[in-house]
Order: structure tokens, then sequence, then C-alpha cells
């Protein structure tokens, strides 16, 4: 019996660290179905970090400055590779998992710089907590972002409006890399989202 207690609380943490919360703030689906394409842009202007809520420059200021410590160089590299991440891994994980369900299935494409579409989503990161993983124990990413669908010519006029809050993000059997964990999170959100547009609007 207690082996069986000790099962359900493990598997009922899992569940909690692996849920997402969606929530629309205003408008509606209606507007998607008859899409073919639709522009994606990712914005980090005012993106927050861990639990002290640190600004982008906060941050890499401090986590530099504790691997420029260890190794001279590590930091500067560091800095390097955290901002390329944006284009070589957040945003293409979530745009792969956008495709694989909404292209597969409905033939809608989502992608960057596609300059024609009548509609625009905004996926704007509001918050990041990187993780960690020190081998036996480890500790998955959350992603926050805002995701805002406004139309392209007028990026004032809202269609719909979702607050994704701590998607999870971790590699099977796990990544010691802060990078290829939040793009797991940004993978998540892509997913959480697509399903959540196959549910509601078709």
């Amino acid at each position: 019996m207690k082996k069986q207690l000790i099962l359900f609380a493990f598997l009922l943490s899992s569940v909690m660290i692996y849920s997402q919360k969606m929530k629309v703030q205003n408008g509606g689906y209606d507007f998607i179905k008859d899409q073919k394409e639709i522009n994606v842009e990712f914005v980090y202007d005012n993106m927050k970090l861990l639990k002290k809520n640190l600004s982008n420059e906060q941050y890499m200021k401090e986590h530099s400055a504790e691997l420029e410590e260890k190794t001279r160089g590590k930091g500067k590299s560091w800095e390097k590779s955290w901002i390329a991440s944006r284009e070589l891994i957040y945003s293409p994980k979530f745009l792969e998992l956008m495709n694989r369900y909404l292209e597969k299935e409905k033939g809608i494409f989502f992608g960057e710089e596609l300059k024609d579409t009548k509609y625009t989503l905004i996926v704007e990161t509001v918050w990041v907590y990187p993780g960690w993983n020190a081998g036996v124990m480890r500790q998955p990413a959350k992603v926050s972002t805002l995701l805002k669908f406004v139309e392209t010519a007028n990026r004032d006029m809202v269609l719909l409006e979702i607050t994704a809050k701590d998607a999870p993000g971790n590699k099977f059997g796990g990544t010691f890399s802060n990078e290829d964990r939040l793009g797991e999170g940004y993978a998540k959100t892509g997913k959480t989202l697509a399903k959540l547009i196959l549910k509601k609007a078709f």
C-alpha cells in the first residue's frame, strides 16, 4: 500500500510539473480556420528571468560573470550562444510543433517573415526559468508567453490573445544546456497552442 501511495504521488507530481496553463484573455478562434499561412514574430524585449524577475541584461551580466570566474572566456562565449539560441532553438522548436499539428491536419502553415499573410501571431516571451541539471537531480525549465494574433497590416487589431504560463521544458534523459531546456518549453507552448486551436477553431 505504501509503495502504491508513493507511485501515485510521483505520477501526480509529474502531471503537475508537465502541465501548462493557457487562458484566453480576449477574442476568439473563428478567423483561423480559413487561413493557409500565418506569419509569426518572436519578441523578447521585456522578458524577465528567474524568481528575482531579472531583466535579460541583468541575467546575462550575472551569469556571464559567474562563468568567467570559473573559466576565463567561457562567459563571453555563453553570451553569444544565449542570444543565438532565440533563432537557432526557441523559434524553430515552437514552429516545428505548431506545424506538426496544424499544417499536417488542417493545412495551415506558421512561419517567420511571411509578408503577405492577413494575420500575424506575436509570441512575446514574458518570463523564463532556465531550470538546472545536477545529474541525479534536475529541475525543468519554465517559459511564460503572451500569444497575440493580430492583423498584419494593423497590429492594434487583436483578434485573439492568450496567456501561456509555465510551459515546462526538459529533454528525455535530461540535458545540461539551459538553452536546450528552454527550447523544449517553447516546443511545449507550440504544441499546446496547436492543440487548443484544433479543439476550438474546427
